[in-house]
């Protein structure tokens, strides 16, 4: 099987690595990266094992015929991905690994292969080419987008299980993403604001703002139609207060890391995506929309 991952900085550098093991892979990443792996191999610490890989990778994607192409960059880089590397997708499955709404609405332009992917796991920096696996918050998921199931998801999800990454198919993916995304929007933000882990917002003033968001969360995606894992917000708060901070609780948001690293964030794939499909409904979001002003002023300032 080959397997190409594009847009591979922390997450798609560790995806590869483990996926390494079992099949052919190739990496497109970042310079520094791929001459840090050239040199010594990815070094990979954590809860996925301590152990360095070696994989060929580059800066561009060679011409071949891949079973799956993974796309697991930031959010605001899948449309320039998909444009760079669109005419090689062939029959390739395309599978977006990545945070936030509307990545695989994106590349459903460029192929009608796609599958979503959920993945609830913390990944940090370390070094080029060494990365730290902190936290997992729960099993990662695959499934047709915008739903259903089939042999090409469960042979993914399968692939994943082997390489120690925990998988399952879902054939209710979107459902999934919506919900990985509630959490994101929940904690991301609010984490790079206050310079906190996530486990310091069950602070009684965070979690204030934190059901704001959620609720806010909820009633955009029920609006659109998505059928939540939850029946209601405040259901879906105790499964935040009770799993999955406790999970995650000493993980600093990726959206903290992109702004001390000079760094755009995905906030508009997040809370932004949950204030525009909220809008279009005629929904408040009043709440949400200050998040993602709050981010933005302090990516402006270290602009500055």
């Amino acid at each position: 099987m080959k397997i190409a991952v594009l847009g591979a900085g922390a997450v798609g550098l560790s995806i590869a690595a483990r996926l390494s093991t079992l099949c052919d892979v190739y990496a497109v990443a970042r310079q520094r990266h791929v001459s840090a792996i050239e040199r010594g191999g990815l070094r990979l610490t954590g809860l996925w094992g301590d152990d360095l890989y070696h994989f060929p990778c580059g800066p561009d994607l060679p011409t071949d015929d891949y079973d799956y192409i993974l796309i697991t960059s930031k959010s605001i880089a899948t449309r320039s991905i998909c444009e760079e590397f669109g005419e090689r997708f062939g029959d390739a499955e395309v599978v977006s690994i990545q945070n936030g709404i509307g990545n695989e609405e994106i590349i459903r332009e460029f192929t009608p292969h796609v599958i979503g992917g959920m993945i609830i796991t913390g990944f940090e920096w370390r070094g080029d080419a060494d990365v730290h696996v902190s936290v997992i918050g729960g099993t990662a998921n695959f499934g047709r987008f915008p739903e259903g199931m089939d042999e090409p998801v469960r042979r993914l999800a399968a692939l994943f299980e082997e390489a120690g990454m925990g998988a399952e198919a879902n054939p209710l993916i979107r459902s999934a993403l919506w919900g990985k995304t509630l959490y994101n929007a929940a904690l991301n933000p609010l984490g790079a604001i206050m310079n906190v882990p996530y486990g310091s917002l069950k602070e009684e003033h965070a979690w204030q703002i934190i059901q704001q968001v959620v609720k806010e969360g909820f009633a955009a995606a029920t609006a659109d139609g998505v059928t939540l894992e939850w029946k209601t917000a405040e259901e879906y708060l105790g499964h935040l207060a009770d799993i999955q901070i406790p999970a995650t609780a000493q993980h600093r948001s990726s959206m903290l890391q992109d702004i001390s690293a000079g760094r755009v964030t995905e906030i508009d794939f997040i809370n932004g995506a949950i204030v525009r499909i909220g809008k279009a409904h005629i929904i408040p979001m009043t709440v949400n929309t200050v998040i993602c002003d709050l981010i933005h002023f302090r990516e402006s300032m270290v602009k500055r």
